[in-house]
């Protein structure tokens, strides 16, 4: 039920404003290819493990074939050409002889290059299997368990140790959290490689891996059990290798992944180039695997105004819901993020929040909105700051959103201890359970302060999308329209990642993905785990 009477015509208009924003980087993106995108296809192909120093053997084998041949066509097809000719066991036996120099890799013709073509579709096919396995597992064990009502509650753990994180994980699903986000250690997203194994050692969160993904899915699994509620699992699909932490997503059956480049982008100095492409394969996987993803537009009124930037926040939503679409994601995948940033001290401050936070369910009505609570103006007077979480829960539960990150009351003084998410889930619990369906009753009055808010927030996103049309939105960010700070496009960690597409570019992985529909691939829950 609309609330705001928001025009459907400038609605329609800005989605194609967004549409037309969108397209030269959705373009750019399907003409170039990155070091990560080639990394992921051959980690879906079953390519595992590491050297004594930790560097995957996926990195010793993309960077051979890029040394000899170059990425242009992929590394389909010299990947698997070479295991046609020699005498390699595997793709692991081929990487480690690689890592040694002792592979001749060409790029294969005629026949040949039909031969190795067949083979690494082979080779994808039993890896998008693996993640099709996954998503029936999910769905099992939402018949098994139950789904929670929404909202859900979304958790953060970060001890930077796995077998750490597992218990208190545990422990806040049995608190009430119905989504546990696993921190990623600070610094990973500049990595160009992905770690290995199980890891105990983390900066302000624990490292994304494939094992720590394992472990995480099955101490999760246990708990839903025990308390006959599904309870999702989080990671981040984001920095210098999003296409390869996706993959893994998929394979371990994660949930939900923190899936925006513009965070890398604007946040980490990321190449805008190099996560745009990235982000396309990356979503693609999220499609097939069935993951919801979480966007990141919260963070930028972390640094710009919540008032004066609440436009941004829309067209950002407006340009991801475009993106997403494109790279196959449903509605009900789009976890479109936004925040209760607004500075407390504005009078009518908490209408304002309203109308911000009524105009995005408005405008997505189908996405499963995600909610975070106010960091930027806590302080160091808790009481404050547990009033204005409960505020903040509030306005999530009459706003209709749904996903709500609970806020600690301790966010500007110091890493909240265990006691202070206590006190936070006990805050979300009473307000959610209180207000009931309180989102049903709450009617903004027809042309007040609230619904005039939001279409004046509308209509200034219509103004800017307008203006990226005319410039790009590659210039738009290296002008600072998003997070007040600029990115060029030709600057910026991971541009030399980045690989624009020949005649012939030959990627198995994408041809499946964007030859079936990802909404349409289920099959038995008993199928085989992976390896």
């Amino acid at each position: 039920m609309t609330k705001l009477d928001l025009d459907p015509q400038v609605v329609r208009k800005a989605r194609l404003l967004a549409e037309r924003a969108a397209q030269p980087v959705i373009e750019m993106a399907r003409t170039h290819t990155t070091v990560s995108v080639e990394r992921a296809q051959l980690r879906l192909a079953g390519l595992t493990g590491a050297d004594s120093d930790g560097l995957p053997w996926v990195n010793h084998l993309v960077d051979a074939v890029r040394d000899q041949v170059g990425l242009e066509h992929g590394v389909a097809l010299p990947v698997f050409d070479a295991l046609l000719r020699e005498p390699y066991a595997d793709l692991g036996d081929l990487a480690r002889a690689a890592a040694l120099g002792a592979v001749t890799f060409r790029l294969p013709a005629g026949g040949d290059a039909e031969a190795a073509a067949e083979y690494a579709r082979c080779a994808a096919r039993q890896g998008i299997g693996r993640v099709d396995a996954r998503r029936a597992e999910r769905d099992a064990m939402l018949r098994l368990t139950g789904d929670p009502r929404q909202p859900w509650i979304y958790l953060i753990v970060a001890t930077g140790d796995i077998y750490e994180d597992i218990p208190q994980a545990q422990a806040a699903a049995r608190e009430g959290a119905d989504v546990v986000a696993v921190i990623r250690s600070t610094g990973q997203s500049l990595l160009d490689y992905v770690p290995e194994g199980a890891t105990r050692e983390g900066y302000a969160g624990t490292y994304a891996t494939q094992e720590n993904f394992r472990l995480m899915r099955a101490a999760l699994d246990d708990v839903s059990r025990e308390l006959g509620r599904y309870v999702r699992l989080t990671n981040y699909a984001s920095g210098l290798c999003m296409p390869e932490i996706a993959a893994l997503a998929g394979l371990e059956r994660l949930d939900m992944m923190l899936n925006d480049c513009m965070y890398g982008i604007i946040f980490r100095d990321i190449n805008p180039r190099r996560t745009f492409i990235d982000q396309r394969f990356s979503r693609q996987i999220h499609a097939r695997a069935g993951i919801v993803i979480n966007t990141g537009e919260d963070n930028y009124l972390t640094t710009a105004d919540a008032v004066d930037a609440a436009h941004t926040v829309v067209v950002s939503q407006l340009l991801n819901e475009r993106f997403g679409k494109e790279a196959g994601l449903a509605d009900g995948q789009l976890g479109l993020g936004h925040a209760f940033e607004i500075n407390p001290a504005i009078p009518e401050s908490f209408r304002l929040e309203l109308a911000h936070a009524q105009l995005v369910r408005e405008l997505f009505p189908d996405a499963p909105l995600k909610y975070m609570p106010p960091t930027k103006h806590m302080t160091g007077n808790i009481f404050a700051g547990y009033l204005l979480d409960a505020f903040f829960n509030l306005a999530g539960v009459m706003t209709g959103q749904s996903i709500i990150l609970i806020g600690m009351m301790t966010e500007g003084i110091h890493t909240p201890w265990l006691s202070d998410r206590d006190l936070a889930l006990e805050n979300v619990r009473y307000v959610r359970d209180a207000c009931g369906s309180l989102a049903e009753d709450f009617v903004p009055r027809p042309d007040g302060f609230i619904v005039r808010r939001a279409r004046q927030v509308l209509s200034e996103s219509v103004d800017l999308l307008e203006r990226i049309c005319d410039d790009t939105l590659l210039k738009a960010i290296a002008d600072g329209t998003f997070g007040v700070t600029r990115r060029p496009a030709d600057r910026g960690k991971g541009l030399d990642g980045v690989v624009e597409r020949a005649d012939g570019y030959f990627n198995p992985v994408i041809e499946i993905l964007e030859s079936e529909d990802p909404h349409a691939t289920a099959v038995p829950a008993s199928a085989g785990r992976a390896e």
